[in-house]
């Protein structure tokens, strides 16, 4: 034997060992998703091992009985040589049957409890990790393997143990009712297998390479899918006429992935052919052997029976135990990827000993010396940048895109840390808290908020799931986001649902919508307020009317933290930080800017020469971003 092959048997041994270490974690899952139903399972697992052994044996037992009643006339003592061991077998058929379809009743129930309990730990997981897994191509196709081919495979490799087990104890039945016939046909049975697990194994080795190597490929697919058939593209696919596009890439995509997909299938059907031939030369020369010996009078016809069963039998359970065993080890690399995907840990992590209370900020919140690039990157975002906020005041943001402005929400509200630096809430950094508490005490409106296809009620009070529902509290947010007018003229008030996924829904326009997403940020009730542009999607009277509700929010002794490209906006905060490239560059009032005849100045004078107030249009314009400094 050559190194090479030497090197690829340790290989393959290495990675079984690897691989099949996650079996005890997969059992581990299925018994915490349907302990009670695995419990019922193996027992109806060991019945179905032994059945087919009972039936294999009575085989002889009925034929010979049958060889000596034929002919002998209908009495009792010779129908009776029938009637008991015909009983008998008529018996372990029946149980078998019912065997069979408890069996399937039972594992559906497992396959349910497990599939969801498998389907909750991955949201759990997904939950809890760092936005910047989400800005990791590595985490989608790690996502998306766990998912769609691991999720399952814990249930699997359950079923293949018991398959392994099931088919172990039927062969171990065969195996003994076998050997006094010599004990050269039990081997014979064995290696006449062997064939169909190098098949199983090489091809099914193959088809996890491929699947592994096409995940890419894979999600683009179901990218371009998505495209095609969810709501929040079509507006641009019908605009741009994009629809014959995507509809061809999918198809491109798919067209490739199922060429490669057949032909692995071809090949593997091709050897598993090769294999079975092998196996039926095995049992031709046994039942060779068995008629030349039944022909001289040392078997009778029930051993020729009996035999045809057993090897037949015997046969099509040690392929079933060598594929088992060959899946096992396949799904084992799946799982891989599932318990790849649950280990991730989050790089956020509570303090070991966290500060008591909650960070409410009674004199300022201080971004200090922080530097920041986000993953994937290394061109910072922020370097050594300082700034402070004062509590209980309005503070805007205001900048071109791209100057950095929303990271800071972000940093204060710990979706992200600093690589450097630190955040302050009245001079404790917000690491010393627990990410629940100081999340707590933060209530914010997102760039583009999240329109969840829900009840207007429901979209309200995802504001804040653990608070105690009330309508009056729902309907005093809906009001300071002013939408309680328009929400009591839909057809059936909070209760309407909104968005077209589902029956009866009702869509609103875009700057309904926000206003529905502002009123969820006041019902959080928070005394951190951060509001990424808040008024973008909102003509000029709206806007207007909405500051002067925003007004009284924050004179309720909250902290408020605007980003926003509308200086009509930002001109009513107590101070004004204009921000470029990373830095502030200038300060004040909306007044005290204007004398100061700067950047903030200038732009303000071309907004108003160019009408920059007249539409929500504009302002989802790149016109209504700040120009770049001079």
């Amino acid at each position: 034997m050559n190194e090479n092959k030497i090197f690829r048997i340790q290989e393959i041994s290495q990675n079984a060992r690897r691989l099949l270490a996650y079996v005890p974690r997969a059992l581990k899952l299925v018994w915490e998703g349907a302990a009670r139903w695995t419990i019922m399972w193996a027992g109806l697992l060991v019945l179905r091992g032994l059945l087919p052994g009972a039936s294999v044996y009575l085989t002889k037992w009925v034929l010979d009985a049958a060889s000596k009643a034929i002919g002998q006339g209908l009495a009792w003592s010779n129908v009776r040589l029938i009637a008991i061991p015909g009983g008998l077998m008529a018996l372990v058929l029946l149980l078998q049957q019912l065997v069979r379809a408890v069996s399937g009743w039972v594992q559906t129930a497992q396959v349910e409890h497990v599939e969801d309990y498998i389907k909750r730990r991955i949201h759990d997981q997904a939950s809890r990790l760092d936005l910047a897994f989400y800005e990791s191509s590595d985490y989608y196709d790690t996502l998306h393997q766990a998912s769609t081919e691991a999720s399952g495979k814990s249930l699997k490799v359950l079923m293949q143990l018991g398959g392994l087990l099931q088919n172990g104890i039927t062969l171990v039945t065969i195996a003994t009712i076998l050997i006094p016939y010599g004990a050269w046909v039990p081997l014979v049975l064995i290696f006449s297998t062997l064939p169909a697990l190098y098949v199983v194994v090489k091809h099914n080795r193959k088809y996890h390479d491929w699947w592994n190597e096409r995940t890419i490929d894979q999600r683009r697919a179901q990218y371009y899918d998505m495209m095609l058939t969810y709501d929040f593209a079509a507006q641009e696919i019908r605009a741009f006429d994009l629809g014959d596009h995507f509809a061809k890439s999918y198809s491109d995509i798919r067209e490739w992935l199922r060429g490669e997909r057949i032909e692995l299938e071809r090949k593997k059907s091709f050897a598993t052919v090769g294999a079975g031939l092998t196996a039926l030369a095995a049992m031709g020369i046994v039942m060779s052997v068995m008629v030349w010996r039944a022909m001289r009078g040392m078997a009778t016809i029930g051993d020729l029976g009996m035999l045809y069963r057993s090897f037949q039998e015997g046969q099509k359970l040690m392929r079933s135990l060598l594929q088992n065993a060959g899946k096992l080890y396949t799904n084992a690399m799946f799982l891989e990827h599932l318990f790849d995907f649950l280990s991730f840990e989050p790089t956020i992590q509570d303090p070991d000993e966290p500060r008591r209370g909650a960070p409410v900020p009674e004199e300022s919140i201080t971004f200090q010396g922080v530097s920041f690039h986000y993953p994937e990157t290394e061109e910072h975002v922020l370097q050594d940048f300082s700034l402070t906020l004062p509590a209980e005041k309005v503070t805007a943001i205001v900048g071109e895109n791209g100057a950095g402005k929303t990271t800071l929400s972000k940093l204060l509200g710990r979706l992200y840390d600093p690589q450097e630096g630190r955040v302050l809430i009245d001079g404790v950094d917000i690491r010393e808290y627990q990410l629940k508490d100081l999340r707590a005490q933060i209530t914010t409106l997102f760039q583009r908020p999240m329109r969840y296809q829900a009840t207007v009620a429901q979209n309200i009070t995802l504001g804040n799931v653990h608070r105690e529902h009330s309508q009056r509290a729902v309907e005093e947010a809906a009001r300071k986001a002013l939408i309680h007018d328009t929400v009591q003229n839909l057809p059936n008030g909070y209760d309407t649902q909104l968005g077209h996924w589902f029956e009866d829904g009702t869509d609103l326009s875009g700057g309904q919508w926000q206003r529905i997403a502002l009123a969820r940020a006041y019902y959080r009730d928070a005394p951190i307020v951060i509001f990424d542009e808040p008024t973008s999607a909102m003509d000029s009277w709206a806007e207007n009317e909405w500051l002067e509700s925003f007004g009284r929010l924050v004179d309720e002794g909250r902290t408020a933290f605007i980003i926003t490209h509308r200086f009509t906006t930002a001109m009513h905060a107590d101070i004004i930080h204009v921000m470029d490239d990373g830095e502030i560059i200038e300060a004040g009032t909306h007044e005290e800017l204007l004398d100061q005849e700067g950047h903030y100045a200038t732009s303000w004078r071309t907004q108003l020469e160019h009408g920059w107030r007249a539409s929500a249009a504009d302002v989802r314009d790149e016109s209504t971003a700040l120009p770049p400094s001079p």
